[in-house]
């Protein structure tokens, strides 16, 4: 006789619903996973590695992409390009009002660039420590993975789909996204058999 498949834990997927959560099946019964959440942990938690590790790999651009920001946004970018490069993003001020970002951290090589830049931009204002980005680096790469995850109403095939659990299940604090919010839940069959009135 055939030997049973081992079940890991988040269980095998079967199904996309509403482009937002991916439907698995594992021991205790139907697994549901918030796509977008759970790649953001992975996301934040593989940047954060790499941060520590300083060994956080850029991706120049192909075409460097020049952003028209506030004079204010401009000054911070040339007081804070180091610290931008820490996180791994390369960025030159090229006029009063004008920023060019020639690299972005290869983890977050399909970003939409202008909105991360203004994202961690708005982010630094508002620490005021755009100077010390070791305190609030967490804060930064949180925004930063965001730009990152996948987004909701992206069709997964089967196998993307499973891959991203078997990421979570090798991921520090993949039961939760980086605001707090959980990742995936689990309906056992026992409560799955109440909801239909079974066994009664």
């Amino acid at each position: 006789p055939e030997q049973a498949t081992e079940v890991p834990p988040l269980g095998f997927a079967v199904a996309q619903l509403a482009g937002v959560y991916i439907l698995a099946e594992n021991r205790d019964g139907l697994v549901v996973v918030d796509m977008h959440a759970a790649h953001e942990r992975i996301t934040y938690e593989k940047l954060k590695q790499s941060y520590a590790d300083r060994d956080l790999v850029r991706q120049p651009l192909l075409v460097p992409e020049t952003i028209s920001v506030a004079e204010s946004e401009a000054n911070l970018v040339e007081h804070s390009g180091a610290a931008l490069e820490q996180l791994g993003l390369v960025v030159d001020r090229s006029g009063p009002t004008t920023l060019t970002v020639r690299e972005v951290p290869a983890l977050l090589r399909n970003a939409d660039v202008e909105s991360l830049l203004r994202d961690v931009l708005a982010d630094m204002s508002e620490s005021g420590r755009s100077h010390r980005v070791d305190d609030a680096s967490d804060d930064f790469l949180a925004t930063m993975a965001c730009h990152h995850s996948v987004r909701a109403n992206r069709l997964l095939t089967i196998d993307e789909m499973n891959a991203l659990l078997r990421e979570m299940e090798n991921t520090e604090r993949a039961d939760q996204c980086n605001h707090g919010r959980p990742t995936w839940t689990t309906i056992t069959m026992s409560e799955l058999d109440r909801l239909f009135l079974r066994g009664r």
